[in-house]
């Protein structure tokens, strides 16, 4: 549908009028805004006609922002009125925005995924399928590498929230730091099936310790904390995830013993 204006010229409805979009974002020769791409992306995807305005310099940013009374770009103007940015663009289109303080189980589900199908390929690799008894070895192992690998990369900031309920770091703040190594140590010896007679001690040590720390501060203490098994920026809750973590490097020290033991 279409209205007639007085020169016989037909003008949009208001439903197609609604399908147009301004954006003000920042290109510049060394900086392009990522969320303005991504607003860009999305008004486009949800059939929008996009004036996409660019923002070349910091004074003519600086400039915008005054004018408008924003503090940040991109910004969007719909049918003229300004709706915001990328967050308040995906609540005026009735779309999902993640709040960056909820707690959240997906950097676990990822690592344990990830894990799974890495060790399902070196499975597969060296016995011919993807499924054998190595295979909960490997997984176990690669999954501590890859837990290591989240606290390693910022060690500080694992060994403050670490500090928040570990029993033996409590005591000896060192731990907080030797931690991540170790864990790392004790899986990628596992993994290459070398050194149990060093691995062993060192997983079924710190599995252990973690375990009655998190049972301690979650089951008996019933403290409500974040979990540093995948970093120290993380915001998964403590308890079932960091438990699980903790008793898997025990089971799996108390399997390559035993192994070690029959050979």
């Amino acid at each position: 549908m279409s209205t007639t204006i007085a020169d016989g010229v037909a003008a949009p409805s208001t439903a197609a009028r609604e399908k147009t979009a301004t954006v003000y974002r920042m290109v510049m020769p060394k900086h392009v805004c990522p969320w303005g791409l991504r607003t860009v992306d999305l008004l486009k995807r949800e059939g929008f006609e996009v004036d996409d305005r660019w923002l070349t310099t910091r004074e003519e940013t600086d400039a915008f922002k005054a004018e408008h009374g924003v503090a940040t770009t991109p910004q969007t103007f719909i049918e003229g009125k300004r709706v915001g940015g990328y967050d308040d663009l995906r609540r005026f289109l009735g779309k999902f925005v993640a709040d960056p303080k909820a707690v959240t189980y997906k950097p676990v589900v990822a690592i344990f995924a990830m894990a799974a199908l890495m060790a399902a390929s070196v499975t597969w690799a060296l016995l011919g399928t993807p499924l054998a008894g190595r295979t909960v070895e490997w997984f176990v192992s690669i999954a501590m590498c890859l837990l290591a690998v989240q606290k390693l990369r910022d060690v500080e900031g694992f060994a403050t929230m670490f500090l928040g309920y570990d029993l033996l770091a409590q005591r000896w703040v060192r731990y907080a730091y030797l931690y991540p190594f170790g864990e790392a140590l004790a899986g990628v010896l596992m993994l290459a099936g070398a050194a149990m007679w060093l691995s062993v001690p060192v997983a079924l040590f710190i599995g252990t310790v973690g375990a009655v720390s998190v049972f301690k501060a979650v089951y008996v203490d019933k403290r409500e904390l974040k979990c540093a098994c995948v970093g120290g920026d993380s915001n998964v809750p403590l308890g079932f995830v960091s438990l699980t973590e903790n008793l898997m490097m025990v089971v799996m020290a108390l399997w390559m013993a035993l192994r070690m033991l029959q050979t």
